[in-house]
């Protein structure tokens, strides 16, 4: 049996590696294949900020989509070969107008593919006792080594490759999610007596909650948007603002590694007060780093401000969201993210231009208040948690609810 729930595990962590090795293609990289194409910087601007709203806003409703049909699997599969079909109109001729259905197209279509693979890996950890984290950071390892493979290929002459190999990678994505079991459903008349009334959407208290679980991912923007802007304008080697980047990432393997022996020893709520904390430090002390030891140490802590809070805000979706809807729980999650970063970014690009120490300083207040919010409502989650562990029907299931 354990070989069997290990094997499953292991899968899981390849579904992870393969979507994020083409979101690691696309995130930086795309922009230059357009670049490439000709358009200019505004039309860039203005596709990725159009993609961007609509990744939003279809986050969750795809999400939804597969939970009510209870085929997250099949989904999976066909947004990941949809996408691989935006991605292909890069190879026919034209401007703007192909290049925009490519870009929104798959942004739009590969949107709920990271939350049902959370819910699926979460399903599994729920019943099968396996390390959501373990399985969690072959995403990250995944994306580090398509920055290296699209770090590599970055000139116009070898664009197409990474096209190719995002292509590439989104298929692979769908044959990994057909390899793993079929997640059993409940009984449909359990679905609607039970899993239904319970459902936590309808609840003021749950939106707040899903603020600030967002809001933690949300101080990274000025970061994620600036972040390479403001090194260089200090005159910190392009090579030595790479590795920056890769110590970050490999603090947040680090951390993923241990995750699971962490869990058995503090709450969700604790995760994401450690995360605050670690964020007030690292974004405050941004503008005082002025030696690559000193923001090497900063970039340790990113293993806590994206790890901790990322672990900590999945958890607690996963107690209070019934498994049934636990895609739509991460797809909400998703957005919630997404439009306090986009607002994030555009704030921190206004005071950027007058001085570009403002931006970190409020994020590192942003965190404080985040962490302030996180005790306040540590109570209620706990109360939350409490109830919806209390009226669960606890009828086995293989690998979660949902196919």
């Amino acid at each position: 049996m354990t070989k069997i729930f290990n094997s499953i595990s292991a899968r899981v962590a390849a579904l992870f590696a393969c979507h994020f090795f083409a979101f690691g293609l696309f995130l930086p990289f795309f922009p230059l294949v357009l670049e490439f194409r000709g358009l200019s910087t505004a039309e860039i601007g203005f596709i990725l900020g159009v993609g961007t709203i609509a990744r939003i806003a279809a986050s969750p409703i795809l999400s939804n989509i597969a939970d009510r049909t209870g085929q997250r699997r099949w989904s999976i599969l066909i947004y990941s070969i949809m996408g691989a079909g935006f991605i292909s109109l890069f190879f026919l001729p034209g401007g703007i107008l192909i290049a925009s259905i490519a870009m929104v197209g798959y942004m739009v279509i590969k949107a709920p593919i990271l939350p049902l693979s959370d819910a699926y890996a979460l399903d599994t950890a729920r019943n099968t006792g396996a390390d959501y984290a373990r399985m969690r950071l072959w995403g990250s390892v995944g994306f580090v080594l398509a920055n290296l493979a699209g770090g590599s290929l970055a000139a116009q002459s070898t664009s197409w490759l990474i096209v190719c190999l995002t292509i590439a990678a989104s298929f692979a994505t769908g044959l990994v999610v057909m390899s793993l079991p079929k997640q059993q459903r409940e009984h449909a008349d359990t679905v609607n007596d039970h899993q239904l009334r319970v459902t936590p959407f309808r609840s003021f208290w749950f939106w707040p909650v899903l603020a600030v679980l967002g809001l933690f991912q949300a101080t990274h923007a000025a970061f994620y948007g600036f972040g390479t802007i403001y090194w260089q304008s200090i005159d910190v080697p392009k090579f030595a603002i790479g590795a920056l980047w890769a110590i970050g990432v490999v603090a947040e393997i680090a951390l993923f590694t241990i995750a699971g022996k962490l869990s058995l020893r503090f709450d969700p709520p604790v995760f994401l007060v450690v995360a605050g904390i670690a964020s007030v430090i690292r974004w405050g002390l941004v503008p005082f780093a002025d030696t690559l030891l000193f923001m090497g140490m900063l970039q340790l802590l990113h293993g806590l401000t994206f790890g901790a809070a990322h672990l900590g805000a999945v958890a607690i979706l996963a107690k209070v969201v019934p498994a049934r809807w636990s895609g739509t729980g991460q797809g909400l999650f998703t957005a919630s993210i997404g439009i306090q970063m986009a607002a994030g970014i555009a704030v921190s690009g206004a005071l950027f231009e007058d001085n570009p120490h403002a931006p970190f300083y409020l994020m590192a207040v942003v965190a404080a208040v985040g962490t302030v919010l996180v005790l306040l409502l540590t109570p209620l989650i706990r109360e939350k948690t409490r109830l919806a562990e209390a009226g669960s029907t606890g009828q086995p299931q293989s690998a979660g609810s949902g196919g």
